[in-house]
């Protein structure tokens, strides 16, 4: 939580916000001492905020044990049919799997981190389990350098000063004169890839997509395993497929966005 000295800060939001939050994969259930401690709250503030989300219907208690409820999906949901981002890029993405045979999604920028917004996969053995809304530090992916290398310098000090809430340790550390480096051709070439910087097995290669005014909305990637896909082939064959795919759901994007509405009493 942000406590900068923020009069307009609501305290009480962010902390069932965090609540929300501790129920990560592999602890769907947990008891009043396990939110406790997972959300550094005292037992009775948590138990307070569990019981509102109760009775809100985004949180289910039963034996002693508190786990969420498909409501909570609404909030999600609400996100992305505001962007209407999946529904965009649902045909492009499956036409690119079914070009390249391998998994790629659409991921956005929050703080230091990315977080996926749509994908379509490929069953394939993988290091890092991904589903919508997995969050991976950005510098170590090819989806992350792609909008990071979009920010302007002071946006990216403040994205890079932010720590990362994945829980997922980056095999890439850099100084900033690296990442500067890295950016820089990022942008000098319009994409970006990424060998095994994550975790070992992962490789990728991701491209930008655009607004109308040219600005970077949302970064699609190809990901592939090194143990299968060289990164001569993800360049050589898959690249031109993935900013031929980029620059489709940039042009619908723009379309969306630029589609005239009216609303009218009835």
């Amino acid at each position: 939580m942000r406590r900068d000295g923020n009069p307009e800060f609501i305290e009480a939001l962010a902390r069932g916000l965090d609540v929300l939050r501790c129920f990560e994969p592999g602890r769907p259930a947990m008891t009043l001492s396990e939110v406790a401690t997972a959300t550094s709250l005292a037992r009775p503030t948590a138990r307070r905020i569990l019981i509102t989300l109760e009775q809100l219907g985004y949180v289910r208690g039963t034996d002693g044990t508190f786990s969420l409820t498909p409501r909570v999906l609404e909030l999600g949901m609400a996100y992305i049919g505001s962007v209407s981002l999946w529904e965009l890029a649902r045909p492009h993405l499956r036409e690119l799997v079914r070009q390249t045979n391998e998994s790629c999604s659409i991921a956005q920028l929050d703080g230091s981190d990315i977080v996926y917004v749509a994908r379509v996969a490929v069953p394939k053995l993988v290091a890092l389990a991904v589903t919508i809304g997995t969050r991976f530090p950005a510098l170590p992916t090819s989806l992350g350098k792609v909008l990071l290398a979009a920010l302007t310098p002071a946006e990216l000090d403040r994205a890079l000063a932010e720590p990362s809430r994945a829980g997922v340790p980056s095999r890439w550390t850099a100084d900033r004169g690296e990442i500067d480096a890295a950016l820089r051709e990022v942008r000098a070439r319009g994409w970006a890839s990424t060998d095994q910087q994550l975790a070992l097995g992962i490789r990728s290669i991701a491209a930008p997509i655009r607004d109308g005014d040219g600005k970077v909305v949302a970064a699609v990637n190809v990901n592939a395993h090194a143990a299968e896909t060289t990164m001569e082939t993800l360049v050589d064959h898959h690249l031109p497929l993935l900013l031929r795919t980029a620059s489709a759901i940039s042009t619908d994007w723009d379309a969306w966005h630029s589609r005239p509405l009216e609303t009218i009493d009835v």
